[in-house]
C-alpha cells in the first residue's frame, strides 16, 4: 500500500523506492552524514542509506510511527528519537474499535490488518549514536 521514495527535485524523478506494506506517515530525517530515519505504521524506525535506500538498520517500537524522528546533541553525543504511537485516519479502528470495512471513511477496510502488526499506545524512544 505505500512507499518511503527518495525524490531528485531537480530532475523530477524518484531516486529510489522502498516498498512498504501501509503508508508511510511520518517524517523523515536527513543526516549530513548520508542516513535517512524513518518511521511505519507498524512501529519500526528505519535507518537507510541515503543515495540507495538500503536499509541499514531498524528497530519495532511499541505502535505505529506518524510523528517526525529528531536528532539532538547533549554533551557531546547525538541522539536520534522518535515518538510512537499510530492515530489518525490509519488508527481509528484501532482508537475506536470500530470493525466495519466502511468506518471511519473507508479507514477500517484500507488499514484493517495494521491492527496485527501495532497498537494503540504512546512511547518515546531514544538512542544514542556511536562516536567515531
Amino acid at each position: 500500500m505505500g512507499n518511503f521514495i527518495a525524490w531528485d527535485g531537480k530532475k523530477g524523478k524518484i531516486v529510489w523506492s522502498n516498498k512498504e506494506q501501509f503508508s508511510v506517515w511520518s517524517g523523515a530525517l536527513a543526516t549530513a552524514g548520508g542516513i535517512v530515519f524513518y518511521g511505519t505504521l507498524e512501529g519500526y524506525l528505519k535507518a537507510v542509506d541515503a543515495k540507495s535506500g538500503k536499509e541499514l538498520y531498524k528497530f519495532k517500537t511499541p505502535s505505529g510511527i506518524i510523528g517526525n524522528v529528531m536528532t539532538y546533541e547533549h554533551k557531546g553525543k547525538q541522539y536520534v528519537a522518535v515518538l510512537s504511537g499510530v492515530g489518525g485516519w490509519a488508527g481509528i479502528g484501532l482508537a475506536a474499535g470500530l470493525t466495519n470495512s466502511t468506518d471511519g471513511l473507508g479507514a477500517v477496510g484500507g488499514y484493517a490488518a495494521l491492527s496485527q502488526y501495532t497498537a494503540l499506545g504512546g512511547q518515546l524512544t531514544v538512542f544514542t549514536l556511536p562516536t567515531n
